[in-house]
């Protein structure tokens, strides 16, 4: 009986699997194709009670007798900047959590041998796609990227597009109805017209074999299952110039042997130019190499063992109270990562913009990438897990190529059940099916201090499915000190290499205070319990890489004091203001002395 059950269990996972992967077919390095920007002013409409389907305003229907007229127009109202949030635009939207209805015009043709695709970066959180009055698609998740071809929908001249959004937070949402930042609502990526050959390169994955540091894995699918197709894959400075034919699925696959290949690194972050072309298609990359493995509990990039000095921050620019969205947004936040002095970026809790993870490669940072499984995530609905695999797998073939990203996150503070497991269990057999050449890691914050043992433990089966085990623990904030920092020691996960992904404490830039006093929200306050901090990592044998939480302020609603935290959460070591804070020195100067050891 018991087996029954697992092979029950096992079917269902396979199969929530293969539909996942059935519908996800994003088109690879959509900004290196044939594309158009449909980004700027768009008008919008606020609906507040979600009659906007009733009234069919996507048809934008104009009065046309004497006795005509509609309760609704798009013109001479709300203007929004697309892509944006909405809520740092109007001072009505700050708190808003409902429907909003964009729409804009834009000039296309039908054009003779080619497919043409309306793309979105992201959209949060809901949102269905209307094209010139009837509704084509529609998609959840307010991070990942989707398309919707539009190539029969256009028509010659004018064509009007109205997208509906709603970010109104749920149980079944990923993330759910609370979480410790601001629940942005909008098209907050770009939304690009792409045009395409007929048949093209839909998807390829170039990308050194997990170990192996002289072979590149390729494998390229066309966008129609065409067998007999050659495809050939250009690196000209590793003088590859490789022929691939494909099979009956469109599918060409191989496994290129590489001689003198300078791998990416953060200190010298080489990527090489790679181009992939069909009989009809070219599409041209900028793709670095690198591998990284874990032996026993190290974490080896490119053979040599490697400490994390990591950081994690927020897809927002603080001192404009807004969505980060565009590659100036991405280098005002990596410019601060770089000044830091780190080797790593967890980009928390979510898959952050393409422009931050394109441009943080090129600057040599490793990454850390996740999908928001955070806390109070209904484990128990199928239909929520599978959401949760379709995002997974949106945000690891849209990066699938960035050498840079080398850990795929699948949770984040999670409590152990069955139900929990099994839910966690299908997320990491989604992501290998797609991809082996990363590390998978999660995040826990169930370390407990045992007294008998006088020891920091913590008890959760699942990480042994884990490449990485990654902590959460806020010593000197949230929990006491059992113990002085010096005498902390930890035995968690002792076989498996551990970072410690978010601790610090909330201080309110500028303001002083008893560095003994957790209430007096000062920069001693926070400074000291860096300091303490870091005399307790000395004592985590396993201990490859820590993470600050966080690098800048952010907005959460639910931090009420009304004088140091006013809606924010002031964990930073920098403020919303762009001021560093006492414990940012700390950390620089502990960076510095890690990479010299």
């Amino acid at each position: 009986m018991k087996i029954g059950k697992k092979l029950i269990i096992s079917m269902l996972l396979l199969t929530a699997l293969a539909e996942t992967l059935a519908g996800q077919q994003l088109i690879t390095n959509v900004y290196g194709r044939d594309i158009r920007s449909l980004n700027g002013k768009w008008n919008a409409i606020i609906d507040l009670y979600d009659q906007g389907r009733r009234m069919n305003i996507y048809e934008n229907q104009q009065p046309k007798g004497t006795t005509d007229f509609f309760e609704y127009a798009f013109e001479g109202g709300l203007r929004l900047n697309v892509p944006g949030d909405w809520n740092s635009q109007a001072t009505e939207l700050k708190y808003y959590e409902g429907t909003v209805w964009y729409a804009r015009h834009f000039d296309a043709g039908r054009l003779a041998d080619s497919r043409q695709f309306l793309y979105f970066g992201a959209v949060s959180y809901r949102c269905t796609i209307y094209l010139n009055g009837k509704e084509i698609g529609a998609h959840e998740g307010g991070f990942t990227p989707f398309h919707l071809e539009v190539t029969d929908q256009l028509k010659d001249g004018d064509n009007f597009l109205v997208v509906e959004v709603n970010n109104r937070r749920t149980k079944d949402a990923i993330p759910a109805l609370a979480f410790d930042w601001w629940n942005y609502g909008g098209i907050t990526r770009d939304v690009l017209l792409v045009r395409t050959a007929r048949t093209f390169v839909e998807d390829y994955f170039i990308q050194l074999d997990k170990n192996a540091p002289d072979r590149i894995v390729v494998k390229v699918r066309l966008s129609d299952k065409k067998a007999g197709e050659q495809i050939t894959v250009l690196i000209p400075e590793l003088k590859i110039n490789a022929l691939l034919t494909t099979d009956a699925e469109g599918k060409a696959e191989a496994v290129l042997s590489v001689k003198k290949l300078q791998r990416w690194s953060p200190e010298d972050p080489k990527l090489y130019a790679v181009t992939i072309a069909s009989g009809s298609d070219r599409v041209e990359e900028q793709i670095g190499f690198r591998n990284i493995t874990v032996k026993g509990t190290d974490i080896y990039l490119n053979g040599k063992p490697m400490f994390m000095c990591c950081i994690s921050f927020h897809e927002e620019i603080p001192q404009r109270m807004g969505r980060a969205f565009s590659e100036a947004d991405a280098a005002v936040l990596l410019h601060e990562a770089k000044e830091l002095g780190v080797n790593m970026i967890r980009l928390a809790h979510y898959p952050q913009n393409e422009y931050t993870v394109r441009l943080a490669e090129k600057m040599g940072f490793l990454l850390w990438q996740e999908i928001p499984i955070w806390q109070g995530i209904d484990f128990m609905d199928n239909d929520t897990r599978r959401k949760a695999q379709g995002m997974l797998t949106e945000m690891i073939k849209r990066d699938q190529n960035r050498c840079s990203v080398s850990y795929w996150g699948i949770a984040n503070e999670t409590q152990p059940s069955k139900e929990r497991n099994d839910f966690l269990t299908s997320l990491l057999q989604t992501g290998r099916q797609l991809d082996t050449t990363r590390l998978y890691v999660a995040a826990f914050d169930l370390v407990r201090f045992n007294a008998e043992k006088q020891r920091f433990t913590m008890d959760d089966s699942f990480t042994s499915q884990l490449d990485v085990v990654a902590i959460n623990k806020y010593m000197g904030w949230y929990h006491p000190w059992p113990v002085e920092p010096k005498d902390a020691i930890w035995e968690v996960t002792p076989d498996k290499p551990l970072i410690i992904s978010e601790f610090g404490g909330e201080a309110l830039y500028g303001q002083s205070g008893d560095e003994n006093i957790a209430s007096s929200w000062s920069e001693e306050y926070q400074a000291r319990l860096y300091k303490d901090n870091i005399r307790m990592f000395g004592n985590i044998p396993n201990l490859r890489g820590v993470s600050p939480w966080i690098l800048f302020d952010f907005r959460s609603p639910f931090r009420f004091h009304p004088t140091n935290q006013d809606g924010w959460n002031r964990k930073g070591l920098i403020s919303d203001q762009g001021m560093r804070k006492q414990a940012w020195y700390i950390m620089k100067e502990y960076y510095e002395k890690r990479k010299n050891e």
